[in-house]
């Protein structure tokens, strides 16, 4: 696009049209857009000044521009709630709810910058913004010690991606087609599912060598597990940059025939650079602040409700805070498009399995605060079993309904398992602690 087609967007006409390179989008924005709404500029075209038409423009846009824009509603009670002090737990669920549309949202403003920046800059920055709320909630975890509900959330995110979104997706996309048998692309859950199987085993890793020393809490043992959390945190941050290339490169040819029939109809471009760059600091900003709420607040969540933090964080927060790009993944499974499903779930647990988690274990390290890769017994299992199960389920290249009732099945069965957990928290051992 030229700066005059930029420079006309920023004084508030929006025209949809580009010269430039197609940007090819990854399955978390097709996702998102499929909740989307398409503004009508010829509302505001009578208002006079041309900046505060602009500004009118930009609230359409970017507030009024979802289905789902009610549950921005939620976002001041959050606020007020939690500066007079009125009750925590409202404050959590409060805030917990106004995460979903930000998620939106904000994959929204990344591909509205990413068409100013060209495919291959665009491209990155979609691929890897699509997992920033997780990312933020990690390092306000991390800076309140709190590392057992950093462990607890990103799990949580992986579980509910594999088995309770794709689940869905296989279970209603094979209801809604039973005359046809559903089709995807083998290679591309191939990668997924061999990343994520990088991923368990860096967590088994840590958790074999601790059972497997006589002195299980001695610091030597501790140190060793830190160590080796950090070299495999480094080795998983570089099979995430070869995923990137990968992702660069395939998903052109995975996803660009899909584009052009369900986003032949629709504008690209809606918003210029600058106003878009704005809202999403402002965005960010947000996202950063409810995220601190939902940290702060989730033990007092599990006192006042009478349930497990294992189940609030691992079960209930993902499913609430990433309900928009789930739904989308269902719409579009249930519309005979599995690419794109199999891409928001199993893209996105990948991201975060790979990138989001060592990121977290870098970040403590930088903070001086010893955050490793070391889970229990329970949470290992629970990850390691859900990515056999779903290997299983992919690996022919074909769906039905009973794939995604078996993967359904499964999430109940670990949902189960942490609601009858004792409600009480852990206690953080690392808070405040120091790496070797």
């Amino acid at each position: 696009m030229d700066p005059n087609e930029a420079c006309s967007m920023e004084n508030g006409v929006i025209d949809g049209k580009s010269n430039g390179p197609k940007l090819v989008k990854t399955p978390h924005n097709l996702s998102c857009s499929s909740l989307r709404k398409k503004s009508d500029p010829a509302l505001l075209a009578h208002t006079g000044c041309s900046l505060f038409r602009q500004l009118l423009m930009n609230l359409q846009v970017v507030l009024l521009g979802t289905k789902v824009s009610l549950l921005f509603l939620a976002i001041p009670p959050a606020i007020m709630a939690q500066y007079f002090g009125i009750g925590r737990a409202w404050v959590f669920a409060l805030s917990s709810v106004g995460l979903a549309p930000l998620a939106e949202r904000l994959s929204f403003l990344t591909e509205q910058i990413a068409y100013y920046t060209g495919p291959t800059v665009g491209g990155l920055i979609n691929a890897t913004c699509g997992n920033a709320t997780e990312l933020v909630i990690a390092i306000l975890a991390l800076y309140q010690g709190k590392i057992s509900i950093l462990k607890y959330s990103l799990l949580g995110s992986i579980l509910s991606n594999i088995l309770f979104v794709l689940g869905s997706s296989l279970f209603f996309g094979g209801m809604a087609n039973l005359s046809k048998e559903q089709k995807f692309d083998k290679n591309e859950a191939d990668v997924n599912v061999l990343l994520l199987s990088l991923g368990v085993l860096c967590h088994a890793l840590p958790l074999f060598f601790q059972h497997s020393t006589d002195a299980e809490l001695s610091a030597a043992s501790a140190k060793s597990i830190l160590l080796l959390s950090r070299v495999s945190s480094i080795v998983l941050l570089v099979a995430y940059i070869l995923y990137l290339l990968f992702q660069l490169k395939t998903l052109q040819q995975l996803f660009v025939a899909e584009q052009n029939v369900s986003g032949s109809e629709e504008k690209e471009v809606v918003i210029g650079f600058w106003s878009a760059f704005a809202w999403l600091a402002g965005m960010t900003a947000v996202i950063a602040l409810l995220s601190d709420y939902v940290v702060s607040t989730i033990e007092a969540a599990s006192t006042s409700w009478g349930v497990s933090v294992g189940f609030i964080t691992v079960i209930l927060l993902p499913i609430v805070g990433n309900a928009v790009e789930h739904v989308g993944a269902i719409i579009f499974a249930y519309k005979n498009k599995l690419d794109i499903s199999l891409g928001v779930a199993l893209g996105s647990a990948t991201q975060i399995s790979i990138c989001v988690v060592p990121l977290s274990v870098i970040i403590g390290w930088i903070m001086h605060i010893e955050m490793d890769l070391c889970l229990s017994v329970l949470e290992t299992g629970s990850f390691t079993a859900s990515v056999i199960i779903v290997a299983f389920a992919l690996q022919d290249g074909s769906s039905h309904y009973m794939k995604g009732a078996v993967l359904l099945f499964a999430y109940a069965v670990i949902s189960a398992c942490y609601f009858i957990l004792d409600p009480s928290p852990r206690v953080d051992s690392s808070l405040g602690s120091s790496a070797a």
